[in-house]
């Protein structure tokens, strides 16, 4: 929801409320399919964007996703471009919010601005959870008076002369010509921008592999139909001649065909909406602009006290920072002029983070791992780099020069004050890296990080790995038979020879070992005909020094194998184990575990694996006899493996339960607890 009330919240504003009449001046009544167009031409940078974030859920949004694929110098434009960009759209709006309260209450419209802006500065230094809370609240009570003044208009069209509409309103309805529609476009472009401002706040979200893409296209889907339908109506119920000059279409179309309501509801209705807003569109400004500085401070690209942050984690400088800016821009300049430039900078950050993707997916970088991958890959990417250019060019050579120099402002910063302090080359790095020896390790290392952070996928196989896990336990032989004694082991579950994957597995500690913390070693190796992910957990008789493996005093040893056609899952799973491993705990429950049962479990320890003894409850007698296709497991329940006698066996519709078997089952947390309760 927060992802929804962001994107959607940071949209409604001046693209609705101030901008359909100044677009409608370009281009006549086809203003209504511009915003339609626009929309549409959104997508390949939603798309783009969407996929980074999934795949590298950190502050900073675009300006992160450019600096790690395109390099430093590149993320300093992305960085304070996207900044600057959001301060002026969000003053801007805040105007905007000053102008319709005018309407009722005759207040000057700068000090307002400047109050709200405070206020909202305030909001954002107590923490995003508070922050997006007042979103939420925002964006419900927007959305509920739109689709109402929605309805409201599109009931009233009955009672009007749809012959003289299409007369009156529609003819022209290309007005000046494809240039001027072409133009409007990109006029109006920005009015979705907002979609992708979400990016900036991603390592806030919860899961975030499904819930930024769902919430995108639902704020896109939600936007798209208030924009449409609601210029649409202002199309039809306004002269050209007022439409073309009006700032504040919404209350004046409002108070034609809201007039039944008494005393001037409908009015004051809309102009809550208006408010609402503005107000949504200023708090997200903050909230979203606020964490460009912090993840740039983060990267050593401006003064490190940017990245301070308080106790309830909120970059409180950045905050501070973004809302003494905007109230500067308030005070001191036409807020107004420099939005519409800034625009043309957001139309350029879009063509980078379709150029970012591209990068990324040719840099080959296998911890590159996004939970959302962007449809018809590399096409929708290239269609949003050439819209965004030309989109750029239609809006003037004004905007084309300030781009530029803004460009120019950023090379120059980093040039005279982060040059020195970075080192990273980002993803693009990696593509030349194709063509060398060279390769930027510091960008694998992160994403590596990112995704140990983030965690496994619903559907990796985790815990049925383990479950069916081979153990030699109190292995007291050298390195040299431990790992012919693994690979043969190994050969009997997945498709390779042993010998491969035993030189594989020999090849040295740099490539394929690491020791986890102290007295744990994990080697990992993948095979391009392995049939499955496979795991060998060794525990050592007594600690043992491998020279092979270096000077670390060892406990266990514990051997992954994986397919190289699924490299990410194999990371994924890599990732899991070193988190589990990693716990101070973890040595001092293998050293006290009873048997093979007990060793696996200390990497099960959650909720979402059981085992159970068949025969040892009452409960479980009633299974003995029965084929695993007839017990009816709750929820998606799945029986990972049965041990019986010793020998551990993989189950499948047939296996009749016998007494005595140890069943290993794995699902979600509430069925699992179901099985206990039932089988307990």
């Amino acid at each position: 929801m927060d992802v929804f009330a962001i994107s959607t919240g940071a949209m409604f504003s001046s693209g609705f409320f101030l901008l359909p009449g100044l677009a409608a001046s370009q281009t006549g009544s086809s203003v209504f399919l511009a915003y339609l167009l626009a929309g549409f031409l959104i997508l390949p940078s939603m798309f783009s964007v969407a996929e980074l974030s999934t795949a590298m859920p950190r502050a900073g949004g675009a300006y992160y996703f450019i600096d790690r694929s395109l390099g430093p110098v590149m993320g300093t434009i992305g960085g304070m471009g996207s900044w600057f960009a959001l301060i002026f759209k969000s003053a801007f709006a805040l105007i905007g919010m000053g102008a319709y309260i005018a309407v009722f209450i005759d207040l000057p419209i700068i000090p307002v601005a400047v109050v709200l802006t405070l206020i909202f500065g305030v909001l954002n230094i107590v923490g995003a959870k508070e922050s997006t809370g007042l979103q939420r609240f925002l964006v419900a009570i927007l959305i509920t008076i739109m689709f109402f003044y929605l309805l409201q208009g599109v009931f009233k069209i009955a009672s009007l002369d749809l012959q003289v509409i299409l007369n009156d309103r529609f003819d022209p309805f290309f007005q000046f010509g494809p240039h001027g529609f072409l133009s409007t476009i990109g006029l109006v472009f920005v009015s979705y921008t907002g979609l992708t401002k979400v990016a900036s706040v991603s390592e806030e979200v919860q899961n975030p592999d499904r819930n930024i893409p769902l919430g995108m296209i639902l704020s896109l889907v939600t936007a798209s139909i208030v924009y449409v339908v609601g210029v649409l109506l202002m199309v039809i119920y306004l002269e050209p001649s007022q439409f073309f000059q009006d700032l504040t279409p919404v209350a004046t179309t409002g108070d034609l065909f809201m007039d039944w309501l008494p005393g001037g509801v409908g009015l004051a209705l809309v102009v809550i909406a208006a408010a609402a807003a503005f107000a949504s569109t200023g708090n997200a400004g903050i909230l979203s602009a606020s964490r460009y500085p912090f993840a740039m401070a983060r990267d050593n690209l401006i003064p490190s006290f940017f990245g301070k942050i308080s106790g309830n984690g909120t970059p409180v400088v950045s905050v501070i920072a973004t809302t003494g800016t905007m109230v500067l821009l308030l005070v001191m300049f036409n807020v107004e002029s420099v939005a519409k430039l800034a625009s043309a900078f957001q139309l350029l950050l879009f063509a980078l983070l379709n150029v970012a993707v591209i990068v990324m997916r040719e840099s080959k970088i296998e911890s590159y791992d996004p939970g959302f991958k962007s449809p018809f890959y590399p096409w929708v990417q290239i269609f949003g780099i050439f819209i965004s250019v030309v989109l750029i060019l239609e809006m003037g050579i004004l905007s084309v020069l300030f781009t530029i120099a803004i460009i120019f402002v950023c090379v120059l910063w980093y040039f005279y004050y982060a040059v020195d302090k970075v080192d990273r080359q980002g993803a693009i790095f990696h593509v030349t890296a194709r063509m060398s020896r060279h390769v930027d390790e510091g960008l694998d290392s992160e994403l590596r990080s990112i995704m140990r952070e983030k965690g496994l996928r619903k559907d990796d196989p985790y815990e049925a790995v383990v479950a069916r896990s081979a153990v030699f336990d109190q292995f007291k032989k050298d390195y040299e038979t431990l790992l012919t004694q693994v690979a043969n082991h190994m050969t009997s579950r997945i498709n390779c020879d042993a010998t491969l994957l035993r030189d594989r597995f020999a090849e040295g500690p740099d490539d394929h070992a690491m020791t986890l913390t102290e007295g744990v070693c994990l080697h990992h190796v993948r095979i391009p005909d392995a049939t499955s992910s496979e795991l060998i957990l060794v525990r050592l008789a007594e600690p043992t020094v491998f020279k092979e493996l270096g000077d670390e005093s060892l406990h266990a040893i514990i051997f992954l194998v994986s397919s190289t056609n699924n490299a990410t899952q194999h990371l994924r799973i890599l990732a899991h184990l070193a988190e589990v491993i990693d716990n101070t705990t973890f040595l001092g429950h293998w050293d006290k575990a009873d048997d093979e049962t007990d060793l696996r479990e200390i990497l099960l320890r959650d909720e979402r694996f059981v085992n159970l003894i068949i025969g040892e409850t009452e409960a479980s007698n009633a299974v003995i006899g029965k084929k695993l296709r007839d017990i009816r497991f709750p929820g998606q329940s799945l029986v990972a493996v049965i041990r019986r006698q010793g020998i551990v066996t993989i189950p499948h519709g047939d296996t009749e339960l016998m007494k005595g078997d140890e069943v290993s089952i794995i699902g979600e947390l509430s069925d699992i607890e179901a099985i206990r309760k039932q089988y307990g």
